[in-house]
This record gives C-alpha cells, structure tokens and sequence, in this order.
C-alpha cells in the first residue's frame, strides 16, 4: 500500500504521432480512393449531360435535329410537365416524349388519353415494358435487344425508304395491329413502329433507340433523313423531357401505407436476417461442456496485481475494504503460526488469546489492531498496514 505515493504516473493516452501512425494507411485509402471517384466523376461529367436535350450541344444533345428543323420552318418547344405536354397535344404538333419509362402510370395514363385522338403525332424513344403497352396499346416490347444498331427499312414507310439505313438498333417490339409499319427489322422484329390512329389522321412512331437524335451520330446512315422526315411532318414540335419535379408524378387517389412502399419480399428477407442473426449468437454463445480453466498468456507479478487493487481502493476511497483485506491476511498467516487451526483464524475468541499467551501482550489492542474499525483516513490506513507487518514479524521472531 505503500507504494501508491511513490510509482510514477504513466500517460495512457494515445498521442497525436501515435495517432496519426495508426490511422495514416486508413487516411491514405480513402484519400486515393475519393482523387479516384473525383477523377472518374470528371471524366464522365459531360458524357451525358443534357441527353435528348434539343438545347444542348453535347454529343448525346439534340440540338443538331432541332436546328435543321427550324431551317425547315418546324418550331421546337421543351416541356418537362405533364400538364404542358397534355395541353401541345394537337393535329399540327408532334409530340416527342423523351424518356417514356420514367413516367408513372398515372402519368402515362393521362397522357395516353390526351393524345388519342388528336389528330397529331406521337414519338416515343425507346419505350420499354414499363411504358410502352400503355401508351402505345397492342405492342409489346421485347426482352432481347437487337445485336445491329444499323439496320435496313425493309418496309413500306416512305420516311424510312428514303432515310435508307439507319442507326434504330435497340429495343425490339411486336404489335398485332394489322396496319402498323414495322420497319428496320433485326432478327424478324421491328426496332420502329408507325401506328396510324383509327380515330383521326394522327399516328403513333414507336422508336427502339435514340441514337439518330444524336448530335453525336446525326450524320451518320440516314440517320439526319429519318428524323428530320419523324419529327418534321408538323409544324410545330414539343419536345417533353420528364422531370422529377413534375408533381403530376403523385396520383392523389393512390395513398399507400409504409408498408406498401417496401418492396416486395421484405417479409422473406428479414425472417432471414432473424435466423442468421440467431444462428450467430447460437454459434458465438455456445456451451458445449464444463468449462475448463486455461493458462494465461503472460504471467502477471503479484506486486503488479497488489499496487492495481491498491490503485482501485485508492481512487474509490475505500480504505474499508483495503484495511478488511490487510487484516484478513494477516490473520490467515498468523493462525497456523500460533497452532490455531485456519478455519478459526478469524475468530476473535480463538485468535487473540492465543496471539496475546505468545507475546505476553495487552489483549485489547490486538483486538483492535486485528478485528478494529476501518482507518479515518490514508495516513491511518498506512499506519495499519505497519503495525500488522510489524505484528507479523515480531510473531515470526524465534
């Protein structure tokens, strides 16, 4: 016990060199790999910004098409609401939708029912399942796309006899309407469809790939004829790119729960995670005999293990318990010293009469000193732990 006053103090704490030792491999990965995402982030920046946008020149821009047609006399107007789409929708106007997947179903059902009808053109780029039996009624999009991007007409279509070959290789469709043209078609399905309206003069392109509206690959094949022949056969065109923003998006009769937002299977998954979870704690829990004792890696003196009780008494301030440990040992040492059997060392009425007959003592004190109230204080506890190693020794004298 006496020891705490004089050990010297040790700093535990990790310093800042340490620190950064530690964590300098770690630092270094995260910064190569945030330079490489910044890199990779500013090679691609511009491969497809403003894709299918008749205002932008980028090389998957469509402002090339929207200039030859303005030299044709055919004005081009970009929408990106549902509303200014459904209100274009007319015998003199050819709507083009840009992006026909990213619109809702309550989306593409009113603008299905907006442009039957009217007597216009409708030009859908590379509509997928999502979208295209909706909008376009009787077609079915294929699950294979065609290998070739540039195709032949192989069909009555004046636009495509004149445009020749042209890059619409993409998404593959089938119809069982009996009037559609089903031009440029690879492997046997079309990869553009012109559907004539039964209600009035207006039709339906089904276009499988946006390549032709490319600023990139206009002049290449017939691609320039061919859209210039799609898109120009109105005087006006709008140009509908859906935005996320659109609040059209949300149909107002369709309220879901929380749990209808989940995706399907989320019930399957987590009774999966639960087992695994319990698998793993069966597997890191198990118990499969008594247990067994095993040997310490390193062996521990017993004064390092003395001077850290000491510690902890210290700074808990239980001086009770530290001079209840003292005495305790004390007395196991001293019982066979004076024949008194172990099992009655701590035993008043057995100890300190046989102490006091073989030191000829004052019995009293040795009751005290031995079975006495806890120390006041530090000073006092230190003074006990003299007075019994100074006990022990007079004891042992011969």
């Amino acid at each position: 016990m006496t020891t705490e006053a004089t050990l010297p103090s040790t700093s535990t704490s990790p310093t800042a060199r340490r620190l950064w030792t530690r964590a300098r491999g770690l630092a270094l990965a995260l910064a190569l790999l945030l330079a490489a995402a910044v890199t990779l982030a500013a090679l691609q920046s511009d491969a497809r910004h403003g894709a299918l946008d008749p205002r932008s020149p980028d090389p998957y821009g469509s402002r090339a098409v929207a200039e030859l047609l303005a030299d044709r006399g055919v004005s081009t107007r970009v929408v990106t609401t549902l509303t200014a789409a459904r209100s274009a929708a007319g015998p003199d106007t050819t709507l083009l939708i840009a992006a026909p997947d990213l619109l809702t179903k309550h989306q593409q059902g009113e603008l299905r029912s907006a442009i039957s009808g009217s007597g216009g053109r409708t030009l859908l780029v590379a509509p997928g399942s999502w979208s295209v039996s909706t909008l376009a009624p009787g077609v079915t999009a294929d699950p294979a796309n065609s290998r070739g991007i540039a195709l032949s007409p192989d069909c009555a279509l004046p636009a495509a006899r004149r445009a020749g070959a042209a890059e619409t290789g993409g998404i593959r469709y089938t119809t069982r309407h009996l009037g559609a043209d089903e031009c440029y078609p690879s492997e046997r399905l079309a990869t553009l469809l012109r559907i004539p309206d039964t209600t009035g003069d207006g039709d339906t392109i089904v276009l499988g790939a946006p390549d032709i509206l490319y600023n990139k690959r206009l002049d290449e094949q017939g691609n320039a004829s061919l859209a210039l022949q799609l898109l120009g056969s109105r005087t006006h065109l709008v140009w509908y790119l859906p935005s996320l923003s659109d609040t059209s998006a949300t149909d107002p009769d369709d309220k879901k729960s929380f749990f209808d937002l989940l995706p399907s299977g989320w019930l399957w998954g987590t009774l999966q995670l639960f087992f695994a979870a319990a698998l793993a704690a069966l597997w890191r829990a198990r118990r499969l005999g008594p247990l067994v004792p095993e040997r310490l890696p390193v062996a521990i003196r017993a004064s390092e293990t003395v001077e850290g009780r000491a510690r902890l008494y210290h700074k808990a301030d239980a001086r009770d318990r530290a001079a209840a440990a003292l005495r305790s040992t004390t007395r196991t040492r001293l019982a066979p010293l004076l024949g008194v059997p172990v099992t009655q060392a701590h035993a008043p009425e057995a100890l300190v009469p046989a102490l006091s007959a073989h030191l000829h003592g004052d019995g009293q004190s040795l009751h005290s000193l031995l079975f006495g109230p806890p120390p006041g204080d530090d000073a006092a506890l230190i003074a006990l732990a003299d007075q019994l190693d100074a006990l022990e020794r007079e004891v042992r004298r011969p």
